[in-house]
C-alpha cells in the first residue's frame, strides 16, 4: 500500500506543477531520509533510495570517509558521523577520502512520516524546479520586450505577472519617474538580466534602459523589424525626452521619415507606451562631426571644433540660440553627449571667435613678457603650437630644435627662462589662492568643495556667473578635476540661466 501511495504523490505532484518526476522522487527520498534521523536519538547520516517502477525503498545509515589526521588521540570528533579511512578500506580498499560506506536499517514507514516534513521538502524541491524551468525559459530571451501585467507594488517597485506564474520584477531605478502604475495596467519591459537564485526575483526588466526605446521602434516600424533600417544607438531622460540615431541600408527608404510615420502615428505609438517621453530621430553618419550637429537637433550649429585626443567637441551656436542648444537643465547636451560618444561643450559663437583671437594675442604677450623675446619669436612659438611656458619649459629639445631658425643656444635659453617662470608663477599662485575669497553663491553650489572654490577665485572665477562662462578644459588644470566633474559643475552654474529664460517665457505665454 505505501508503494503505490509513493507512486501516486510522484504522479500527482509531477502533473500539478508540471515538473519532472524524478524531482519529486528525489524529494520524497529526502522527506523520508529526514524521518529516519529523527527517528534516532544519536546524530546520523541516512539515505534512501525509491525503486521510481515498484514504490520499494530502502533506507541506509551512512559515515564519512575522513583522513587519519581528523582524529584526536584517535577519536573522531563525529563518531556517529565519521569513520577513519583506514577502518573504511578493510571492507573496500578502493574507498577514499570524502565517500560514505553505507549499511542498511530499518526503514520508516511513509504513512509515519510527519506530514510537514515531506510537505515542506517536496514544496521546496518542486519550488527549485520550477525556478529552474523559469531560467531555463527565458535566459535566452535577455535583451527583448516582455510584456506582463501589474501584479503588486512594493517599496517603489513593481513586479510583473508574465504569466505561467512566471513573475518579472522592475525596481525603482529601472521604473520611469512620475509614471504612474496601478494594479492590472500591462505594460512593457525590456528584459535585461536572468539570474537564478533560490528567493526573491529571477526575471529583471527595465522599463528606464535606452534599449526599451530601441526595441519599442523595432516593433512599431516593419522596416526596422526587417533591417532595412538600423537604430545604431539611443539616449533617453525617461519620462521626458530621448534620442535615437537612424541609419536606412536601402537609400530609397528615409529612415527618419519611416519611423515617424505618417502623421507621427510611429513616434507617437512609442511615446504614449513611455509615458509621454518625446523622441527626437537623428540620421546617423559616419563623419562624426556631422552626427555631433545632426544629435544637438533642434539646435542649429554654427561651427565646430574636433579635439581627437580629449574625444570631444566644441559646438559654437548663435546667442538667442545657446538656451535651446544647451537644454533645460543640460538636457539636449546631455543627451546627445550621450547618443554620439563624443564630449560636447556648447559656446556662443558670437563669443568663440573673439575669445580665440583673445587667448592668441594672451599667450604672445606672455611669451614676450614672461620669456623676454620678441613678437617675432613669440609668433613662430604659437605657430608650432604651444599654448603656455609651461609646455617650453619640459619639451624635449629635440623637437624644439626641429623649429626653423632655432639654434642649441637659442633653444636652451628659452626653456631656461620658461622654467623660472613657471617657478615664479607657481609661488604666486599659490599666494592668491591664499588671499583669493570666491562669493557665496559659488562656494554653496552643489558639488564645489572650498578649496577648489579658492583656487577658482584665484584664477578669477569669483562668482557661479564666471563659472558658468568657462569651457570643460579651462577648468581641467585644477588639481584633482575630470572632465566629467568639469562638466557637472558648468552646467549647475548655469542653471539659472536657462530657469530665468524659462520663467520669462512662461509669464509671456500667460499674458
Amino acid at each position: 500500500m505505501e508503494n503505490k501511495e509513493i507512486l501516486l504523490v510522484a504522479d500527482v505532484f509531477a502533473n500539478e506543477k508540471d515538473i519532472d518526476k524524478e524531482i519529486v522522487f528525489q524529494a520524497l527520498e529526502a522527506a523520508l531520509a529526514a524521518a529516519a534521523i529523527k527517528r534516532h536519538v544519536i546524530d546520523i547520516f541516512a539515505r534512501v533510495g525509491i525503486d521510481r517502477t515498484t514504490g520499494e525503498y530502502t533506507t541506509f545509515r551512512r559515515w564519512e570517509v575522513v583522513a587519519e589526521n581528523e582524529a584526536i588521540d584517535g577519536d573522531l570528533e563525529f563518531p556517529t558521523l565519521q569513520i577513519l579511512l583506514e577502518a573504511a578500506q578493510i571492507d573496500d580498499p578502493d574507498i577514499e577520502v570524502g565517500d560514505f560506506i553505507e549499511d542498511e536499517i530499518e526503514s520508516v514507514s511513509f504513512c509515519r512520516i510527519a506530514a510537514q516534513t515531506a510537505k515542506q521538502v517536496i514544496i521546496q524541491k518542486t519550488r527549485e524546479a520550477e525556478r529552474k524551468k523559469i531560467v531555463e525559459a527565458y535566459i535566452d530571451r535577455v535583451g527583448e520586450l516582455v510584456t506582463g501585467v501589474v501584479k503588486r507594488m512594493e517599496k517603489g517597485s513593481v513586479y510583473l505577472d508574465l504569466g505561467g506564474h512566471v513573475e518579472a520584477y522592475i525596481s525603482k531605478k529601472d521604473l520611469i519617474p512620475r509614471e504612474t502604475l496601478r494594479i492590472g495596467d500591462r505594460v512593457r519591459g525590456y528584459l535585461k538580466e536572468v539570474r537564478s537564485e533560490v528567493r526573491g526575483p529571477q526575471l529583471f526588466v527595465s522599463r528606464s534602459a535606452p534599449e526599451l526605446l530601441i526595441a519599442l521602434f523595432r516593433l512599431e516600424v516593419p522596416e526596422v523589424g526587417e533591417g532595412l533600417i538600423d537604430v545604431l544607438a539611443a539616449a533617453r531622460d525617461p519620462g521626458s525626452r530621448a534620442k535615437i540615431a537612424v541609419k536606412t541600408n536601402d537609400p530609397r527608404l528615409d529612415p527618419v521619415g519611416a519611423c515617424v510615420g505618417m502623421r507621427g502615428s510611429r513616434v507617437q505609438a512609442v511615446s504614449n507606451e513611455l509615458a509621454g517621453e518625446r523622441v527626437d530621430i537623428i540620421l546617423w553618419n559616419d563623419n562624426d562631426a556631422q552626427f555631433v550637429i545632426n544629435a544637438m537637433s533642434p539646435a542649429d550649429i554654427e561651427s565646430i571644433v574636433v579635439d581627437e585626443d580629449k574625444h570631444c567637441m566644441e559646438v559654437a551656436v548663435a546667442t538667442d540660440n545657446l538656451s535651446q542648444a544647451i537644454g533645460r537643465g543640460g538636457q539636449n547636451v546631455r543627451l546627445a553627449t550621450e547618443l554620439t560618444g563624443w564630449e560636447l561643450n556648447v559656446r556662443d559663437s558670437s563669443n568663440s571667435d573673439s575669445s580665440d583671437d583673445d587667448k592668441q594675442d594672451n599667450t604672445k604677450r606672455l611669451f614676450i613678457e614672461q620669456l623676454d623675446v620678441d613678437e617675432e619669436i613669440a609668433d613662430i612659438l604659437i605657430e608650432v603650437g604651444l599654448t603656455n611656458v609651461e609646455e617650453i619649459a619640459y619639451i624635449p629639445i629635440e623637437e624644439m630644435l626641429e623649429i626653423d631658425g632655432f639654434d642649441e643656444e637659442l633653444v636652451e635659453a628659452l626653456r631656461s627662462r620658461a622654467k623660472d617662470a613657471v617657478l615664479i608663477n607657481a609661488i604666486a599662485t599659490e599666494e592668491e589662492v591664499e588671499t583669493a575669497h570666491p562669493a557665496d553663491d559659488l562656494l554653496q553650489m552643489d558639488g564645489m568643495t572650498d578649496a577648489l572654490a579658492h583656487e577658482l577665485a584665484a584664477k578669477g572665477i569669483v562668482t557661479m556667473d564666471d563659472l558658468a562662462e568657462q569651457a570643460i578644459d579651462e577648468l581641467l588644470i585644477f588639481a584633482g578635476m575630470d572632465e566629467e566633474w568639469a562638466g557637472k559643475l558648468i552646467m549647475k552654474a548655469r542653471e539659472p540661466w536657462f530657469a530665468g529664460e524659462h520663467d520669462e517665457k512662461g509669464q509671456e505665454g500667460s499674458k
